[in-house]
């Protein structure tokens, strides 16, 4: 039996054990920082399957770093695991997260054989905060030769876009007052944030494809009868590049800082979780997981044929743009659902959405060992050069 064999016998034997873990946390998702229950289970997995387990780590409750492998080139498959708020996995992190089991599962057991570490680095908090950017600043990815993950997506793709971002929230300002006896008496800060919704909304015409901005407000006011005296909403601002994101966040301040002065408000701006670079995948990696992808039945499609503005974000980017990394999104059935949705919740446990696990896991899996065989470390494109 060789390597690839073996890896997948590796996988088979651990299969409906991930399938529960997937279900499970479809039907207990948590969100950002607060994933103690998903870590806990996914880590116990881990140190099961033989890999010395470091949870928490990196100083984050949510974290861990399940290690295998005694020499050779460090290779890090990232797991996330936070929900969504209301709509619960409905990015597919119950896949992400069952597929690096899968992987770490897979190519544990022949980490020495192959002359190579393997880590297995759960990630938290990737839908609003960025806890990989928790986890580059603490030394998480420093000595890595090689990151990879993978996405559930309605459609294959093996080397997305993704947009650089930025988290704001934006605080209004004003005064109370009586809304019917004496109205003239206020500040209205919800005619402020009004304002700078509508503003935002007429600058989408003279948007490039990939600049994106959007927001809600999570503070309206206290009664109708009260003039609103603070406001308070959340908006991410996107782009396809950091230098054009900073464009962007100039014009959205500059849009923000005219609504107060229109209203008669004083403004507050604030960033809420970490900035996201754009994703750079690796292009070594990314020709042997399309291939491995291929074998597995999968054709992968290519981001250039792809339209550039059907795309998200995700503090993947951040780490590619210190270590080779790949972050391929894996196709499913999902009938016309996409990304955030309950529906594309719902599909990750069925057998469509366990496929996709199965294959993100031994694609991942066959490139690594890909790697290893052939001694490709040296062709890695190391970030910025």
């Amino acid at each position: 039996m060789d390597l690839k064999e073996r890896a997948g016998a590796g996988f088979a034997a651990v299969e409906e054990e991930l399938k529960a873990i997937s279900r499970w946390m479809y039907e207990n998702p948590e969100t950002a920082y607060e994933e103690l229950e998903a870590s806990q289970r996914l880590a116990d997995f881990l140190s099961r399957q033989g890999f010395t387990v470091e949870y928490p780590a990196y100083g984050l409750d949510t974290a861990f770093a399940a290690r295998v492998g005694n020499s050779g080139p460090e290779v890090i498959v990232c797991a996330e695991y936070d929900a969504l708020p209301a709509v619960g996995h409905a990015c597919g992190h119950n896949i992400i997260a069952t597929a690096a089991l899968g992987a770490g599962a897979s190519v544990g057991p022949l980490a020495d054989e192959l002359g190579l570490r393997l880590t297995v680095l759960g990630t938290p908090a990737e839908e609003n905060i960025g806890g990989k950017v928790d986890l580059i600043r603490a030394g998480a990815f420093a000595g890595a030769t090689a990151a990879m993950m993978i996405h559930p997506a309605p459609e294959d793709t093996v080397d997305p876009i993704a947009l650089a971002i930025t988290h704001l929230s934006v605080d209004y300002y004003g005064k109370d007052a009586h809304a019917s006896a004496a109205p003239w008496e206020g500040r209205n800060a919800l005619d402020a944030f009004v304002q700078l919704y509508v503003a935002v909304a007429t600058f989408r015409q003279h948007m490039h494809p990939t600049d994106k901005i959007h927001g809600i407000p999570t503070h309206g006011g206290d009664a109708p009868n009260i003039i609103p005296s603070h406001t308070r909403s959340e908006w991410y601002v996107r782009a396809g590049t950091r230098e054009r994101l900073e464009e962007m966040s100039a014009r959205f301040t500059a849009m923000a800082e005219a609504a107060a002065a229109a209203t008669g408000c004083t403004v507050e701006m604030g960033q809420t979780g970490y900035e996201y670079e754009d994703i750079q995948s690796e292009p070594t990696m990314v020709e042997l997981f399309a291939a491995n992808a291929e074998a597995l039945g999968r054709k992968m499609g290519r981001a250039k044929d792809r339209p550039a503005s059907s795309t998200g974000s995700t503090d993947m980017g951040n780490v590619s743009h210190v270590v080779p990394s790949i972050h391929p999104m894996i196709g499913m059935d999902t009938k016309g659902a996409v990304n955030h949705q309950p529906e594309f919740a719902a599909h990750t446990i069925t057998p469509d959405g366990e496929r996709a696990m199965r294959d993100g896991a031994l694609a991942m899996a066959w490139t690594i060992i890909d790697l290893a065989v052939g001694d490709r470390w040296g062709e890695l494109q190391r970030p910025g050069k």
